[in-house]
């Protein structure tokens, strides 16, 4: 077997494999653990300078704003430049931008590095989702996707087992603290022990790809080749734009509206849910708690996802959790002022939306061939990611109108009704002509 993509894709995963694809669960807590950093410092951050709801609402979206440029941006630099460049180069944007923020004294200040920090994690997300479909084989490819995709809650849930004591004997800037080193970290492990993706450097071949294929290949602990496949002369030059072309575009298209609008419900939970609580008259640190009750419930919606994406179509089972999405958010607007219901009902409302979320980003992987998988991943991500810049403020001018915690789920609930109706719409490659594509 010459073809090292067939070789990956056939051959049952080595360990190193398996290390590849847990790290990318490791990168993707990350995300968890920065983006909800904020959740968790919203209270303290409104009693300590004194903003209201409507405010707090656009400082809760500031890195999702990066996030939008750094997903569309960065997720073209991992295509053209590699995988694991474009990931070490984010990790040094995201720990530079998570210190800086507790040297900061008004939202001014917090806005500029959140938006630095969100573009680094955007950046990061449309890299990470290609590593996982890259590095596992294919049997194993939809299951890997999933479970680095409940490394977002993941994150959340060590946060918040870290946070919670933190935040009952230090002030917010702690959260941060903690963010930064814990990204820190991963640069010595991504750095030594992820090597560039197989699939990219076959696609393209640049100086001394087989030397390189091989060093991948040997590190991973498969088999050597002794020739790349060639390219076709007849084949059109690739581009990362291609997924603007005639057969990619209604894909392009679809993914990103369905990601736009389920991610605004997403978010909704994620990014409201602490000041909800403490609203209610409870602590900051039993906030922490429902927070990370919605990503327990996050982690295992996720992980089910994944093996139950291996009975049933991806397509079919994603629209399912939308559905379920929808009502379950409705639900948690019902809250009673009790915090075990409060925990429970979140936790209920996480398991279904991050599903969704695992289901869109298993889509992204399946949708776009390798030259544009990371680019359309990050475009998907970045104009969805608009959702999750807007979910914070329409919640904190639904709220500062008076308008009740029932009304306002029900309305941001409808974000995930849109996202099934335009799923409805994708047509779907199967794995089959995924690795051929490849």
């Amino acid at each position: 077997m010459n073809n090292p993509i067939d070789l990956l894709d056939k051959k049952p995963m080595t360990f190193w494999q398996v290390l590849v694809v847990a790290l990318a669960i490791g990168l993707n807590a990350l995300d968890g653990i920065d983006i909800l950093s904020i959740s968790f410092a919203a209270p303290g951050i409104s009693a300590e300078w004194g903003i209201d709801r409507a405010a707090l609402g656009i400082v809760l979206s500031m890195e999702l704003i990066g996030m939008c440029v750094g997903s569309i941006l960065l997720g073209g630099m991992a295509d053209s430049i590699g995988r694991r460049k474009t990931v070490l180069s984010c990790l040094v944007l995201m720990s530079i931008g998570m210190y800086m923020v507790t040297t900061v004294d008004g939202i001014y200040g917090l806005s500029v590095w959140r938006v630095i920090t969100g573009f680094g994690i955007g950046g990061m997300l449309a890299a990470i989702n290609p590593i996982a479909a890259e590095f596992s084989n294919a049997k194993n490819r939809t299951l890997a996707l999933s479970l680095v995709v409940i490394g977002y809650p993941i994150g959340g849930i060590i946060g918040g087992i870290f946070i919670v004591p933190l935040l009952k004997t230090h002030d917010w800037r702690s959260v941060f603290y903690l963010g930064a080193s814990a990204t820190l970290l991963f640069i010595p492990l991504v750095y030594f022990w992820i090597p560039e993706s197989v699939h990219w450097l076959v696609k393209k071949q640049p100086n001394n790809a087989l030397i390189k294929v091989n060093h991948t290949l040997k590190k991973l602990g498969q088999d050597l080749v002794s020739i790349l496949p060639q390219a076709s002369t007849d084949s059109p030059k690739l581009s990362i734009f291609d997924i603007f072309n005639k057969k990619l575009f209604a894909t392009t298209v679809v993914v990103t509206l369905a990601y736009l609008f389920h991610i605004t419900t997403f978010y909704f939970i994620l990014k409201w849910a602490p000041k909800i609580v403490v609203d209610m008259g409870f602590a900051a640190s039993s906030a922490a708690v429902v927070l990370t009750w919605a990503n327990v419930g996050g982690a295992l919606g996720g992980a089910l996802f994944g093996f139950a994406a291996l009975r049933f179509g991806l397509k079919f089972l994603t629209i399912s959790i939308l559905l379920a999405s929808v009502v379950t958010i409705s639900i948690f607007g019902q809250s009673p002022s009790h915090l075990p219901s409060l925990a429970w009902l979140a936790a209920l409302a996480g398991f279904f939306t991050n599903a969704g979320v695992v289901g869109l980003y298993s889509i992204f992987a399946f949708a776009f061939p390798t030259h544009v998988r990371a680019f359309g991943t990050g475009f998907a991500i970045g104009i969805g990611r608009g959702g999750a810049v807007i979910s914070p403020m329409i919640a904190g001018f639904l709220f500062n109108a008076g308008t009740s915690l029932s009304t306002v789920a029900m309305v941001m609930a409808m974000g995930s009704l849109i996202a099934a109706f335009a799923l409805a719409f994708l047509k779907l490659p199967s794995k089959s002509d995924v690795s051929a594509s490849d």
